[in-house]
């Protein structure tokens, strides 16, 4: 497994709801488990590197139901929180050729040769084996097909540092390219 330093004050963002009380809340994920993390495991927190794997991320949201983004109204019930993250984060890179290799998925990953996403069964066990290697999580090519996700595994007193005081709504970012 290669290990990788997230960069020091970047800023993370999140899809939320807005009935979440904390958008930063790990517990969710210790309990139901991720793509990097199995069920009843660890606090994990999944996060979006950038606005363009943030859009790519609501396109996969939607895929399969019949809706668009762009169907969607200003007022969609779904938000955009931004933290940073305590500095010297170590993590799995799954991003750069050699992270991917390294931890044994193809050069296609996120899917396999023949197009079809990599299952949570493989994916989990590289979390496992980070979280073991006490690394703070994974940082890998996005599921969604674009850009880059975090999963982070939180030290025990270490928190998401909220860059804006409450998620931003759906109209303010749907048609953003940058965090302005």
């Amino acid at each position: 497994m290669i290990v990788t330093q997230l960069p020091d004050g970047h800023v993370w963002l999140r899809i939320v709801r807005p009935h979440y009380a904390d958008p930063f809340d790990t517990s969710f994920a210790q309990r139901r488990g991720g793509r990097w993390n199995p069920p009843e495991s660890w606090p994990t927190l999944y996060l979006n590197e950038d606005l363009a794997t943030v859009h790519a991320q609501v396109r996969h949201l939607f895929a399969g139901r019949g809706i668009e983004p762009d169907d969607l109204d200003d007022d969609a019930p779904i938000g955009l929180g931004a933290a940073t993250l305590p500095g010297r984060q170590r993590v799995a890179d799954v991003i750069s050729a050699d992270g991917v290799d390294a931890v044994g998925l193809g050069a296609s990953y996120p899917v396999d040769d023949g197009g079809t996403l990599i299952g949570h069964e493989v994916t989990r066990a590289i979390g496992v084996a980070a979280h073991d290697a006490h690394l703070r999580g994974v940082w890998c090519r996005s599921a969604a097909g674009v850009g880059h996700e975090l999963a982070w595994f939180p030290a025990a007193r270490s928190r998401a540092t909220p860059a804006w005081s409450t998620p931003r709504p759906y109209w303010q970012w749907r048609h953003a390219t940058t965090l302005d």
